[in-house]
């Protein structure tokens, strides 16, 4: 049987700083130090070349047990859905009009951020609300 691995979640994107900040506010997670050598991250930036400058940024979750998040950026744009997306969990545990109240009041949060909601999922019979909605790029994720 094999170990359970540590994993980073990669964004492909077109300005890695912008989105990683922005997923640091939703998760709060936090942006780490510059790399060795460099005092700030501005410093880190002007020292590499105009083609390299501002082409990653990551962040991670100051409790170490969520994954790192890793925004890289390449110079095409997203043209379909994504593929994997990922689920903001705030509503855990909550039903009906409870959990619809705090999946809408964080999205009322995000939206002041730049993300964009995209669609209420109100309950039925057998699904519990969720809200899609987009982050500062347009990448899809859900709260749930």
């Amino acid at each position: 049987m094999s170990s359970i691995k540590q994993f980073q979640v990669t964004f492909d994107c077109a300005d890695p700083e912008r989105v990683a900040r922005f997923w640091c506010e939703v998760l709060g997670y936090v942006v780490p130090q510059p790399p060795a050598g460099f005092a700030t991250w501005d410093d880190f930036h002007r020292a590499q070349s105009p083609e390299d400058r501002g082409a990653w940024f990551s962040c991670s979750d100051p409790s170490g047990v969520g994954p790192r998040l890793y925004f890289q950026r390449v110079p095409e744009g997203r043209v379909v859905k994504n593929r994997v997306h990922l689920d903001v969990r705030v509503g855990t545990g909550l039903v009906g009009e409870e959990r619809l109240a705090t999946l809408q009041a964080e999205c009322a949060r995000l939206v002041a951020l730049g993300a964009v909601c995209v669609q209420v999922l109100v309950a039925d019979d057998d699904n519990e609300s969720c809200i899609a909605m987009q982050d500062v790029e347009g990448n899809e994720f859900c709260l749930d």
